[in-house]
């Protein structure tokens, strides 16, 4: 029956299918290229879809109930609060920073939780070690409350359960180790380890006074099983009921659209990524092309001569290629299907995040499509010449005379069609378009490369040396290597310099903190009563360092040019500004580290109309210009602002600086905090380490209620997250490394036949194999230091753009690491060219001059 089915396949596709299940020699790079490029692709997709499922799955965990209320520096009013009772089952806590000391005044920054045992968690369950419940954990016993704490900062301070410690204004007893906690995702990232306590601890520590930078979320869970569009429902009710409530809200479907923002920018970098690894192996598909079509040679002539015309060759060969094309397609997406599934218990235990491993198809079709496409902008040409050339051509192996321009205007369709998939597909435009046009302007360059390398051989004066005159020629002679060796290692060595120079940029993050050129300290919730004794006190510990402070509080834009924010559509990029609460501050003069881009300033004596001046590439972002009204809730007033300057903000200095500044008598009778930098020196990183510790030890013994901020701590944990994120990273550039090295080594199998001439005729003539290993290092260095030119040019751009750009860091060019790159980018292409030509080397004349 099978056969029957088989036989009734149209001639060619039945040919091509016998053809190439009885011969499928030379297909294997061509098959582990498609493969491993559509199964990254597919898999990074699936892996994309299986923690945003996880995330709408387990919503009602991560958030704590079915929607969530939060407020800064304030508390919901009694009307909020009976309108919420009436509606559902309510679970409140509080989060913030603080310190926490020992007796001898050694100090840790912490982030508290204050809970109320009784209502937290709603839903899953507080790990603790011992495995004591939350209730009596926390419980205050002879007068001292208790305390959950992240193991970290027993290490942290030396200290074990059972010792107290001092936060703000109150002893507390080390009671349990917290796990894990089931909201944790929704709270966001911290740079101190977690404390949880009760919620009446934390007003007995002193800790919550008019402006602290307090952060209360009450969390409810509706009546009954409410269904996702109650609770929508229920969200929109209870903003129309409140317009004015200020509050950050978010929903378990949406439990943090910070993250799913930046999860899908990741998803969509690894996945180009990929898609790289992807192009890199076209040339090793161009080869296989290459190879079996040469290898078909006398088939198609064969055909030919017995009638066949040019196009049923053609559709013959491309039904071949078609056809493995789609089995690599098909075996690419089992491999991609099976990563999500491996790497999702990793996820839950490493990173807590919640898997729900499952098919992606729209990223497995996306894979397939990408997979084909490429197939088909690599092999175009190659299958071309099986239908241009006529059978004497064929025979006598000479193609010199072909004409491929329909084939390049069909491989150069493909490749239009594929960007054009992937602009369109892109969740963020800019990086779709940025992408294709680097991925053009980088093949450009590289076949430019390649094309000024050929021509410059060629014109280069005959060397006296014959094995650099022979690796000239190899250089440049027909159907050279050159092309194919000059993308396949400048497309790789460029995502490797692009990553090096990134990764050197944010550890010179970290050597800027250690010679004082950024501030030491941040020292925030500084009450503006107490602002000039901390101040007086600073300037006694570190004589002659430079201290700035300025007013502080946090507030969200609610209304932009009379319309709520909820409506308007923004820039990708601005966002983050609309998320939750912003520091906002007031200055009679502009702030250091700025500039003003437009408008003008207003005067230090002005006493009007509040004003207010944003960062420019904000503004634009949120589609904002000069004179026009911006509505904040600060403290849970209302405050109306006429846009009268924008500034540009060097962040980079990591001084002191706002997105909004107001004029001075906006703000100037509320409750506010202050926040202070420290900036200085020190002979040495061990010398200004010490100075670091006494600082904030004296700090914390004097003013409790005041947090020290370490920047070069919080620069660490940066680092620490942007080195788990390049390490995803490296592991997608290190498949676009294996995919180009199958490429090298198809180009070099597809020259072995012209190699092998030319090696008989010169050891024929007296050559050694030393000799010619010699020529062919001297070949393949050549090619690799130019593609290696291109790729530090490419990767050093690509490299300032996201620092400079995206990360807003100072972009430096670690000599020693791009050199290291470069060098083990030649060593390797070197090494490829031999180990694939020590076949031609190994050879003995004799029986090949009988061959040939």
């Amino acid at each position: 029956m099978a056969g029957a089915r088989f036989r009734s396949l149209p001639f060619g596709l039945r040919f091509a299918l016998r053809d190439l299940l009885g011969d499928p020699r030379g297909f294997s790079i061509f098959f582990a290229c498609i493969v491993i490029g559509v199964a990254a692709i597919s898999g990074v997709s699936g892996l994309s879809r299986s923690l945003s499922q996880g995330l709408a799955r387990e919503g009602r965990t991560i958030l704590g109930g079915d929607a969530s209320f939060s407020v800064t520096a304030r508390e919901l009013t009694p009307e909020q609060q009976a309108f919420f009772q009436a509606r559902g089952r309510l679970s409140e806590i509080s989060l913030m920073r603080a310190m926490a000391r020992r007796d001898d005044g050694e100090a840790a920054m912490i982030e508290i939780k204050a809970v109320d045992p009784a209502t937290y968690p709603a839903f899953g369950a507080v790990a603790l070690d011992p495995a004591v419940s939350l209730a009596e954990a926390l419980a205050e016993k002879d007068g001292v409350d208790g305390i959950a704490v992240d193991p970290i900062l027993l290490a942290r301070l030396d200290v074990k359960l059972g010792d107290t410690l001092l936060i703000g204004n109150s002893r507390m007893r080390l009671r349990a180790q917290l796990m894990s906690e089931p909201d944790k995702l929704a709270g966001g990232v911290g740079f101190g380890p977690r404390v949880m306590m009760t919620r009446k601890a934390l007003v007995a520590a002193g800790l919550v006074s008019p402006g602290s930078v307090v952060r209360n979320a009450t969390r409810i869970t509706l009546n009954g099983n409410a269904s996702d569009e109650e609770v929508k429902a229920f969200a929109k009710a209870a903003d129309a009921a409140f317009p004015q409530a200020g509050w950050d809200l978010r929903t378990r479907d949406a439990v943090s659209p910070q993250f799913s923002r930046n999860l899908d920018r990741f998803t969509q970098l690894l996945t180009l990524v990929a898609l790289t690894a992807l192009v890199a192996g076209g040339a090793g598909v161009a080869n296989a092309v290459q190879g079996f079509v040469e290898r078909k040679r006398m088939q198609f002539a064969v055909l030919k001569a017995l009638g066949a015309t040019g196009s049923h060759v053609f559709v013959i060969a491309l039904a071949q290629v078609l056809a493995a094309a789609v089995f690599a397609i098909l075996l690419g997406l089992a491999v991609g299907a099976v990563i999500p599934v491996a790497a999702a218990e990793t996820l839950k235990q490493l990173a807590e995040l919640p898997v729900s491993a499952s098919l992606d198809l729209r990223g497995a079709s996306f894979g397939a499509l990408y997979g084909l496409l490429v197939t088909l902008i690599f092999a175009l040409v190659p299958l071309g010449r099986a239908h241009e050339v006529p059978v004497a051509a064929l025979l006598r192996d000479d193609t010199r005379s072909i004409k491929l321009t329909r084939y390049r205007a069909g491989a150069w369709a493909a490749a239009a069609l594929l960007a054009a998939l992937i602009i369109l597909s892109s969740p963020d435009l800019k990086l779709g378009l940025a992408y294709v046009g680097a991925a053009a302007l980088a093949f450009g360059a590289l076949r430019g490369a390649a094309w000024l390398t050929m021509r410059a051989a060629r014109a280069v004066p005959r060397p006296r040396d014959a094995r650099v005159r022979f690796a000239l020629a190899n250089i440049w002679r027909p159907k050279s290597l050159t092309p194919a060796l000059v993308v396949s290692i400048g497309l790789t060595q460029t995502l490797l310099v692009a990553l090096a120079l990134v990764e050197g940029s944010i550890h010179n993050e970290l050597a800027r903190a250690d010679a004082g050129e950024i501030p030491n300290f941040y020292f925030i919730d500084a009450p503006k009563a107490e602002a000039p004794a901390f101040a007086a006190f600073l300037a006694e510990q570190a004589p002659g360092a430079k201290i700035e402070h300025v007013p502080m509080m946090r507030g969200r834009i609610i209304e932009m040019k009379g319309v709520p924010v909820e409506k308007i559509t923004v820039a990708e990029d601005a966002k983050w500004a609309l998320d939750g609460d912003r520091g906002v501050t007031f200055s009679t003069d502009l702030p250091a580290n700025s500039r003003l881009a437009a408008g003008e300033w207003w005067p230090a004596d002005y006493n009007g109309p509040p004003l207010v001046s944003l960062e420019e590439r904000v503004a634009e972002g949120l589609g904002l210009s000069l004179g026009d009204e911006i509505k904040v809730n600060v403290l849970g007033r209302e405050t109306v602002a006429k846009i009268t300057s924008l500034r540009k903000v060097d962040w980079r200095s990591f001084g002191i600086n706002f997105v909004m500044v107001f004029s001075p008598s906006t703000f100037a009778a509320a409750p506010y905090m202050e926040l202070f930098t420290i900036s200085y020196g020190a002979p040495s990183v061990a010398a200004r380490d010490a100075m670091d510790a006494r600082l904030a030890r004296e700090a914390a013994k004097r003013f409790p209620m005041i947090v020290s901020v370490r920047v070069k701590d919080a620069l660490q944990a940066v680092d620490k997250i942007a080195g788990q994120l390049a390490l995803a990273a490296r592991a997608a550039a290190g498949l676009a490394i294996v995919t180009a090295i199958l490429a090298l080594a198809s180009a070099v199998a597809s020259g072995q036949r012209a190699r092998l001439h030319d090696a008989v005729v010169l050891k024929t003539l007296g050559a050694t194999r030393g000799w010619l290993a010699t020529t062919y290092a001297l070949e393949f260095g050549l090619v690799g230091l130019v593609a290696s030119l291109i790729a530090l040019l490419a990767g050093a751009g690509a490299a300032f753009a996201m620092t400079t750009m995206l990360m807003k860091i100072d972009f430096v060019f670690p000599v020693g690491a791009v050199a290291a790159t470069t060098a083990a980018a030649l060593a390797v292409t070197i090494a490829l060219g031999l180990a694939g030509t020590w076949r031609v080397l190994s050879r003995r004349p004799g029986p090949e001059l009988r061959e040939l």
